[in-house]
């Protein structure tokens, strides 16, 4: 008996192994990769949009005082009332000195407080050079800061260099916060270029021609003198300055100030 030769019906069909298809990652569709592109690019800009918010300012801050009224508050807090003491011309200084030893040799330091000699910083042309100098906003004037007292006032009174009160020989009348400030408080500070200019350096505007003259009446528009009428007694065109006099506490003052810080009467 001849056997029939085998065929593929005959065996039995295997069902895939299913945990192999598994193992391989064969069973499961696999992402576009410009899909998880667009994927991670919208988590890194959900990401970026948080950190933006976090990064937020959550206080505002507060704008700065002006220097003179920020310097009128710390005023407020000292001792005493400001007097403004006459003296020889040139004497300022050592004036300063020699209160400030009466006040110690004396005992007066709980009625003596401070002894100021306003100054301020002008540019001068000398040799050809500009440079930045001190000079005395008030001479013939020192600032006191005191309780008035018969005691103290003597003892200022009798001070080396001294000639007297402003006001009533005995009973002189102090200044005012806002006076002082003008006198003592720190000028402003100046913007790198316009210190540039001030120096003579960078590109300068051309000169204005000149449209005062000496004995000419003025009013001081800027400055601790604002408002004060003035004479001129000294122009100089390469520095755009005038020398004015002021008068200030009863006396002719001599005070600098550019061109632009006067105007014709």
């Amino acid at each position: 008996m001849s056997e029939s030769p085998l065929t593929s019906d005959d065996f039995p069909e295997e069902e895939p192994d299913q945990s192999s298809a598994d193992e391989t990652g064969l069973g499961e569709p696999v992402e576009e990769p410009s899909e998880v592109a667009v994927e991670t690019d919208a988590t890194e800009e959900d990401t970026d949009v948080e950190s933006g918010e976090s990064a937020e300012p959550t206080e505002t801050e507060e704008p700065r005082l002006d220097p003179v009224e920020e310097f009128k508050n710390e005023l407020v807090l000292l001792p005493g009332d400001w007097y403004v003491v006459h003296t020889y011309a040139g004497y300022e200084k050592r004036v300063k000195a020699n209160v400030e030893s009466r006040t110690q040799s004396l005992n007066m330091e709980d009625y003596i407080f401070q002894v100021e000699v306003p100054e301020h910083e002008v540019t001068e042309v000398k040799s050809g050079k500009r440079q930045q100098v001190t000079e005395k906003v008030l001479p013939g004037y020192v600032l006191v800061r005191m309780d008035l007292t018969d005691e103290s006032w003597s003892a200022i009174r009798n001070t080396p260099g001294v000639t007297g009160f402003v006001g009533l020989s005995n009973k002189p009348a102090p200044l005012s916060l806002t006076e002082v400030a003008k006198l003592l408080a720190p000028e402003p500070e100046v913007e790198p270029e316009q210190a540039q200019q001030a120096k003579g350096g960078g590109v300068s505007e051309a000169r204005s021609d000149v449209a005062y003259e000496v004995g000419e009446s003025v009013t001081v528009m800027e400055g601790p003198f604002a408002t004060l009428p003035a004479t001129v007694s000294e122009i100089n065109p390469d520095t755009q300055k005038l020398k004015v006099l002021v008068s200030i506490f009863g006396r002719e003052t001599p005070v600098e100030l550019s061109f632009t810080q006067v105007a014709k009467i």
